[in-house]
This record gives C-alpha cells, structure tokens and sequence, in this order.
C-alpha cells in the first residue's frame, strides 16, 4: 500500500524529534502544542510526540507507523487520523480517554479482536476502518459481520466508516442500504444477475406539447384579449409621447433668459 504524500514533500523524516515538532508548529514548549499535522513524511518513529501531553488533534496518516507506544500519554487527544500507516495493534491508544474521532483505514488490522482494546474509550463516537474515497481499508472489513459486530461493541459510536449510524440522518443511510439491498437480491437469481430491461418512457410521445385548443369560445378570447393588448399599447405609447412634450416644454420654461449688454 502506498502511502499519500503531500505535495512538494519529498524528504522522508524517519523520526519524530523536538525539533522537528518546534519547527512546525512554533512552539518552544512542546506541552503547548494542540494541533500537529505530520501527514506524508514517511515516519515510521513516532519519537518524542508523547511530550505534547496537551495535543487534542493529530494527524499522522501516510507514514510507515507501525508502533503506537508514545500516543499512550496523549490524555487530552480528541481527534486521532492514522490513516495509510503499517499498524496492525492499537493498544497503545486505549489510553487516550478523551478520544472522540479515530481514523485507521488503510493499515494491516486484521481481526475484531484487534479493536477490543478500545472498548474503554467511552467518548469515541467517530471510527473508520474503510475509506472507498481514497480505497483505504483494513483486513477486517472483509469480515461479513464486520459492521454489526463492531456497533454491539461500540454502543455510542454514531459515525463508522463515514456513514452516520444514530442521530439525524441515520435513517437516510439506511434507507439507501435497504435499498440497495434489495436491487441486488432482486437483480439476481441462484447466483446469477438478470437481464435489466430497457427503459421505456412513461407517457407516448408529444404528451407534454402544447396543443392548441379548438373551442371556438377560447378561441374568440384569445382574440379579445389580444385586441386589449393592442390597444393598451397605442395608449402607452400616446402617454409617453405627451410626457415627452411636456418634459421639453418644462425644461425650456427653467432656463434663465439671457439679456444682452
């Protein structure tokens, strides 16, 4: 799997330093760093990013992490992308209490019982394994009940994957599920897909053309109506010739005489 990289970044940063977190972010103290964002630098260490123990959003996604030891300190991180890395264990961040957002897709996680260890993180309420805007996803999601299991494990989760599951709009993405369900098991018969028919329109041709009514009563509206307009008209054109006079003659009364000397 190929790791997304950031435009214009072309040197790989194997270790996460003092320095490093200084030089991104400004900061001399690292305890004073809340948001880090070292996306695509090809890190496989994560080094000295467990002294940011007040960090409440970090994203590392497209790096080579495989060991996720040092976020163990990060009480305080609310949001966590580690998208497109190597991991395959994620007991390091059973710790992290406060954390609400968890981006793992594109890693090597391999079973459900690898998500077990994040069953005390009771404020997380956003989780993604499987990513199909950038086909990232985990070994895991190809379990069948994948889904099902991961919601009973997870009560309070109202995000997974990208799909709101509780909560306003819920029953919009599972109405498009049922939906699609129901396509495919009515698009297939022992195993095999069924000929769609082609579509045909609903109505025969010049349904909708405006077709001229022969009443002879509409029609001798029609007439009438158009004689009023005519003659609506010619006053309109008579009353902005008059106006037009009358703004000429008024203009010339305004003006000053001049008198000779």
């Amino acid at each position: 799997m190929e790791s997304k990289r950031d435009k214009g970044q072309e040197t790989d940063i194997a270790k996460i330093t003092s320095e490093l977190l200084k030089s991104r972010t400004g900061q001399f103290d690292l305890e004073s760093i809340l948001f880090l964002k070292l996306r695509g630098l090809g890190i496989y260490d994560l080094g000295c990013i467990g002294e940011c123990v007040n960090l409440e959003r970090l994203d590392l996604s497209g790096n080579n992490i495989t060991n996720l030891a040092p976020l163990a300190s990060l009480r305080l991180l609310l949001v966590l992308n580690l998208s497109s890395n190597r991991i395959t264990n994620l007991e390091a961040i059973c710790s992290c209490y406060s954390l609400q957002s968890l981006n793992v897709a594109g890693n090597l996680i391999s079973s459900i019982e690898n998500l077990h260890c994040l069953q005390p993180l009771r404020n997380l309420e956003n989780i993604r394994l499987n990513d199909n805007t950038y086909n990232y996803t985990n070994p895991v999601c190809k379990n069948s009940s994948y889904r099902s299991v991961l919601l009973e494990m997870f009560p309070s989760i109202k995000v997974l994957d990208g799909e709101r599951v509780v909560g306003r709009g819920s029953d919009l993405y599972q109405l498009c599920k049922d939906i699609d369900d129901t396509i495919k098991a009515g698009m297939s018969r022992n195993g095999q897909m069924l000929e769609v028919p082609e579509c045909k329109p609903w109505v025969e041709d010049g349904f909708w053309d405006i077709k001229r009514s022969n009443n002879a009563i509409i029609e001798e509206a029609y007439k009438q109506f158009n004689d009023v307009l005519q003659e609506c008209k010619l006053l309109n054109n008579r009353a902005a010739h008059a106006i037009s006079q009358s703004e000429r003659f008024l203009s010339s009364k305004s003006q000053p005489k001049q008198y000779s000397v």
